[in-house]
């Protein structure tokens, strides 16, 4: 998992480490809501990443190197 501390930079590059893998993902959407998925890291731009859902999942599936750093999105690479 992702951790959350450090800068934005160690997270781009953990970020960057995840592209083309499966990942499982889970978003915090406040007062302790969450929205779970699993998916794979499909672009990864200078201030942005992408992430494709493998199931239905309706929601936003871009995000921002500052939500992960933030806490407000964890990812877990998938092993299976």
């Amino acid at each position: 998992m992702i951790i959350t501390t450090g800068n934005l930079n160690s997270v781009k590059v953990k970020i960057k480490e995840l592209y083309g893998h499966n990942v499982f993902v889970k978003v915090n959407l406040g007062r302790n809501k969450f929205a779970r998925f699993n998916g794979k890291v499909t672009g990864i731009y200078p201030a942005l990443f992408t992430v494709s859902p493998l199931e239905d999942f309706r929601g936003k599936t871009t995000y921002s190197y500052s939500e992960v750093l933030c806490g407000n999105v964890f990812l877990k690479e998938n092993d299976g």
